[in-house]
């Protein structure tokens, strides 16, 4: 799930939409000009002429001069005379189709405000018309449009019958002073707002050497476009947390946090000293829009409705920020078990809601010619791919979801069938015979371990299994080597799937979790694999996650918000299941964090409350990198735990 203050996430409306949405402005235009009040003509001409006189009383009367040079230039002339009757237009069109390509979220906004500043234009170009200085007579204005015939103006035979008693307010500086507040707010830096002043400069010059706007036109046309933005801004709707993500607010308690993430590992051969604070901030600075929740945090919760995102622009940079040194007194590294107890002390602490739900550690001192960061998000931001999908947009990496967009995904009618029969199935699902044991708050164990993918993929095709029934074999296999309490003949575990078409950003939760029964009793590691393989071939059918999707999201939003706390509650706990494994694409390819390669990545999955594990795989460029969670009151040792798992793997090779 994921980030654009890249406000709302929001699907891209239809282009068609937007096209007719444009062709319904331009049919206001058009009866603006088909029936105007009484008396236009004369009321404009004498509105020009009051707003000229103001100008002279003001000593401020400078059209004209420029005016009658520009008039006697040649390319110049031609220049402003095509400047004036193309460019307003063009760089409004082209950042309509930017935003809506690549800031979708921010799209609604910025069109609506856009609309707003033209049915503004509009009212007033009808209530108050206006005729430009070069329509006043006695003046002595030259019309250089006109005088060039400038093609796509009132200077070429198909656009003589343009409005031109429309000089208040100007919409060439409005529409340009639009797109610069556009790219201001979604896009920022010095460059932008350089290129973006001298485009509305320009523009500014044009207006008044043409001899088509009094000064007073473009001050008007800034009034405009702050009430347009304001009434944008205060009438957008509210961006509700979807009822499949407020599920994890509901389901946390303080002993639970449900933030999840990535332990990230970065090779600093080329770059000994390891990324440093300032300059990871800045580049999260850098990508605030596109990841819009970095920038929110919730509304307050309410039991009568769901929580909602709101602005949070004071963010607390060396909060979300943090730098951390594993380097030890006598200069040598820290090593991986410092940085695996710095993890486990990440996932014990609950996010505040009060500020935008992440954090982003940066670590040095792991080892030689390494250095880490840990990427964590609340669960009801993103779920493990939308977490991975946010590290590698920061990265300035191909999109994780790319790929799996192009996953072939149910029809509606195969949907509805496989939902009623997966409900079935649902239904009729087991709860665990016992539940093991889990400490109250947990004392949490984090531990790594890298495997060669091949290697993994290879073992698996030997025992005509999935890679994952190789997990839930392993991760069987070692807990029953391990644990310090006796364990069940079996136990239920949460295998999370994917689910749902991810969204924009990479934001809300599109995977959902169904349940296999796990035997743990004594026997050969190849017959307990094959178990497994038999009971996770039910669920290959997809019905069960279809299911489980619907209830998750469709159901859960329809229940009132109290409801759903209690629902959630009551289904996501020790009761149920018994822990959770999730194997999960990652990169196929090779990641760059700017001058840091990363060498791979581990997930970093939370505790379900009263549940005392969590296993995460992620198939990370070649690696099959494992992470796993452990309660000491169920594994004492969570690196035994990794060496049986290994252990079982080679006893099935």
């Amino acid at each position: 799930m994921v980030l654009d203050a890249r406000a709302a996430a929001v699907q891209r409306p239809g282009w068609w939409g937007e096209l007719l949405l444009g062709l319904g402005l331009f049919g206001i235009y058009l009866l603006v000009e088909a029936f105007p009040l009484p008396g236009r003509e004369p009321r404009a001409h004498a509105n020009g002429e009051a707003l000229l006189a103001f100008e002279r009383w003001m000593h401020l009367d400078f059209e004209l001069p420029v005016n009658l040079w520009l008039a006697e230039q040649g390319w110049i002339r031609v220049f402003a005379n095509y400047e004036y009757a193309i460019t307003y237009i063009a760089s409004a069109i082209i950042l309509l189709i930017w935003v809506h390509a690549r800031h979708p979220v921010h799209y609604r906004s910025v069109r609506n405000s856009f609309v707003w500043l033209n049915l503004f234009a509009l009212a007033c170009f009808w209530l108050y018309p206006v005729a430009p200085p070069r329509m006043l007579e006695g003046a002595g204005f030259v019309d250089t449009v006109r005088l060039g015939h400038t093609f796509l103006s009132w200077g070429s035979p198909a656009l003589q019958g343009a409005n031109q008693l429309a000089a208040m307010p100007s919409l060439h500086v409005g529409w340009a002073l639009w797109v610069s507040v556009v790219l201001a707010r979604i896009r920022g830096g010095w460059a932008v707002q350089i290129v973006s002043a001298v485009h509305v400069a320009i523009t500014f010059a044009v207006i008044i050497a043409t001899g088509n706007h009094y000064w007073i036109d473009a001050a008007a046309a800034v009034v405009f476009i702050g009430a347009a933005t304001w009434i944008a801004q205060v009438a957008r709707p509210v961006d509700r947390v979807p009822a499949s993500d407020t599920f994890f607010l509901h389901v946390e308690t303080p002993a639970y946090p449900q933030h999840v993430g990535g332990l990230i590992m970065l090779d600093t051969t080329a770059n000994p000293a390891g990324p440093t604070r300032e300059w990871v901030q800045q580049a999260i600075r850098d990508k605030l829009p596109e990841m819009p929740r970095y920038a929110q945090r919730l509304s307050d919760y309410s039991p009568w409705r769901r929580q909602h995102w709101v602005p949070h622009p004071d963010i607390d940079w060396d909060w979300h920020v943090p730098d951390f040194d594993l380097t030890r007194p006598d200069g040598t590294p820290g090593g991986m078990g410092e940085l695996h107890k710095l993890v486990a002390r990440f996932q014990s602490e609950p996010l505040p809601r009060d500020r935008p739900l992440w954090r982003f550690a940066v670590v040095r001192g792991v080892e030689e010619n390494t250095a880490a960061v840990i990427s964590l998000v609340h669960h009801a931001v993103a779920d493990g791919i939308g977490t991975i999908s946010l590290m590698l947009e920061l990265f300035d990496s191909p999109s994780l979801l790319d790929g799996l967009n192009e996953t072939r995904r149910p029809n509606a009618l195969q949907k509805a069938a496989a939902g009623a029969v997966g409900l079935a199935q649902l239904a009729t699902d087991g709860r665990p015979k016992t539940r093991l044991p889990a400490g109250d708050p947990p004392d949490r164990r984090y531990a790594t371990l890298q495997i060669p993918l091949d290697d993994v993929r290879e073992l698996a095709r030997k025992h005509g299994v999935r890679v994952t029934d190789l997990l839930l074999g392993g991760v069987a296999g070692a807990l029953r080597r391990v644990a310090v309490a006796p364990l069940p003949e079996s136990m239920l575990t949460s295998v999370t799937l994917m689910a749902a078409e991810p969204r924009p950003g990479a934001e809300g939760n599109v995977t959902a979790a169904v349940m296999v029964d796990i035997p743990l009793g004594d026997m050969p590691e190849a017959e307990r694999l094959k178990r497994i393989a038999r009971a996770t071939k039910r669920l290959r059918t997809g019905t069960r996650v279809v299911a489980s999707r619907f209830v998750q999201h469709t159901l859960a939003g329809l229940m009132p918000a109290f409801f759903h706390r209690w629902f959630a509650r009551t289904v996501y706990n020790e009761r149920f299941f018994n822990g959770t494994v999730s194997n999960m694409p990652g990169a196929a390819w090779q990641v760059d964090f700017r001058d840091f390669p990363l060498r791979t990545a581990f997930a970093i999955i939370p505790l379900a409350p009263g549940t005392p594990f969590t296993i995460g795989v992620l198939g990370w460029y070649g690696s099959f990198s494992m992470s796993a969670t452990v309660d000491a009151t169920l594994v004492d040792s969570v690196d035994g735990f990794l060496t049986e798992f290994r252990a079982v793997l080679a006893e099935l090779a």
